[in-house]
């Protein structure tokens, strides 16, 4: 292109220095020259923009080598995010597992202990309509029959049982005392605590020094009774006088203290015996 331009114009001046040149040829001259000119100048601006599409292009392909760089890295941390998490997720099923054995043994477990428990209901239930289907309505005001846990717990008022501030049982106790003497002769291998309680109501009698005096003194009169009066197996019997010391109401009412001044004969079975019952255990009365 440039030869082009440095051709013409010697041409040119050549054609113009022999004086053989035409008007119309120099005019034609001129013409093509400035057509050229034209094409070098369009020229330059393709290149110029050959050369920025160059420069694009390389600045797009670094980018495109950074991106994909920047992915195989993405690529990697993924892949050893889920190598850790198939491990996690291997270990995390044997805790699972794990976990679901021991809810398994928990629920039989309860399952075992809600059946036991049922079967103790039911002992208790049967054993406490046997032993107050005997009394009369008058005997239950002043009898409290429990049964919990197998143990059977007699409670008796001390006005039923003793006469006033005495540890002597009065005449109107001997009924019921025979028919709880029955209920201990029925359950005939149980152990039997007969226990004497009173309020904090310092006693003044002569011969009985204070309330743990009197509180046994009564017990011993109940076990003496059933031993001599009803024929129960003094082996079995065991007196304890409990004082003042083993509230079930408050003292400060005066039937708080009535209800204080109780005497209790429970009667236990032996642990086999226990075990014993809760198997025998009527299933209809667990309905």
């Amino acid at each position: 292109m440039k030869r082009s331009f440095i051709v013409l114009p010697l041409l040119a001046g050549g054609l113009l220095l022999s004086g053989c040149v035409s008007k119309k040829q120099f005019a034609e001259l001129q013409t093509n020259h400035k057509q050229l000119q034209a094409d070098y100048q369009q020229a330059q601006v393709r290149l110029a923009e050959s050369r920025a599409n160059v420069k694009s292009l390389e600045e797009r392909l670094a980018e495109a080598r950074k991106t994909n760089a920047e992915l195989r890295e993405a690529y990697a941390a993924l892949q050893g995010s889920l190598d850790k998490s198939l491990q996690q997720n291997s270990q995390g099923n044997v805790n699972i597992s794990k976990l679901v054995d021991e809810i398994n043994a928990s629920n039989r477990f309860i399952k075992q202990l809600v059946e036991t428990k049922s079967k103790s209901d039911s002992l208790n239930m049967v054993l406490t309509n046997n032993l107050t289907r005997s009394l009369s309505r008058d005997e239950l005001k002043e009898v409290d029959i429990q049964v919990l846990k197998g143990v059977v717990y007699i409670s008796l008022a001390d006005n039923m049982l003793y006469k006033s501030g005495s540890y002597e049982i009065n005449d109107r106790a001997g009924e019921t005392l025979s028919k709880i003497a029955k209920i201990i002769m029925d359950y005939k291998d149980y152990d039997v605590l007969v226990e004497g309680n009173t309020d904090p109501v310092p006693i003044s009698r002569p011969n009985i020094r204070n309330n743990w005096d009197l509180s046994a003194l009564r017990a011993s009169s109940v076990v003496q009774a059933l031993q001599n009066n009803y024929g129960v197996d003094p082996r079995r019997l065991t007196a304890a006088g409990r004082g003042e010391y083993n509230p079930v109401a408050s003292n400060d009412t005066e039937l708080g203290k009535q209800r204080n001044r109780r005497t209790q004969i429970i009667i236990t079975p032996k642990l086999d015996q226990f075990m014993e019952l809760i198997d025998q255990a009527p299933e209809s009365a667990e309905e």
